[in-house]
């Protein structure tokens, strides 16, 4: 692949800062991702600032034992138009952080009286070569961010069984 990004958009029937809200609560981003990997968020505060941490356990048949966690850096918050962050880790588990080069974003654009444009953006062109080494980028299929696209947009008709509260509220439901 020359690129070294993918997006998809979808346009959902919410309000651009009921998507924003959803999208700046880590507790949803497992029903938001779709593949498994993300499991539980580990630090569950709102994203309000740029430079905020929140970490989520993972899980992924390659990584050694599977469980990982990743700890993610809020470097984009405009509410309720843009939100993203840096994905990275603690390699030596001692707080200090590592970020690989890759983030994920998501534009909003008001679409009519009550809908928003969603763009899902996943970048890696800041991934140092030492890394693309031993990982594969992206490591998921073009289809992942139109599936997490669609999976947002459901989230107001789903009631997760972990904390069924979680995603009605965020939605005002």
């Amino acid at each position: 692949m020359d690129q070294e990004n993918v997006s998809a958009t979808l346009t959902l029937d919410v309000p651009t800062e009921k998507v924003f809200a959803v999208l700046a609560d880590p507790r949803t981003h497992p029903a938001i991702d779709g593949t498994g990997w993300v499991q539980e968020p580990v630090d569950r505060a709102t994203l309000r600032e740029v430079g905020q941490i929140f970490r989520m356990d993972m899980y992924h048949p390659d990584a050694q034992d599977g469980d990982y966690q990743v700890a993610n850096k809020v470097h984009v918050l405009d509410p309720p138009r843009a939100i993203g962050w840096l994905t990275g880790y603690d390699p030596k588990g001692d707080g200090h952080l590592e970020f690989g080069g890759w983030f994920w974003r998501y534009d909003l654009v008001p679409s009519g009286p009550s809908g928003t444009e969603v763009t899902l953006t996943y970048d890696w062109s800041a991934v140092p070569q030492s890394i693309r080494e031993y990982l594969r980028f992206p490591p998921f299929g073009p289809e992942h961010l139109t599936n997490s696209l669609h999976h947002l947009a459901q989230l107001p008709h789903r009631r997760p069984e972990a904390d069924p509260s979680a995603v009605r509220n965020c939605w005002g439901r």
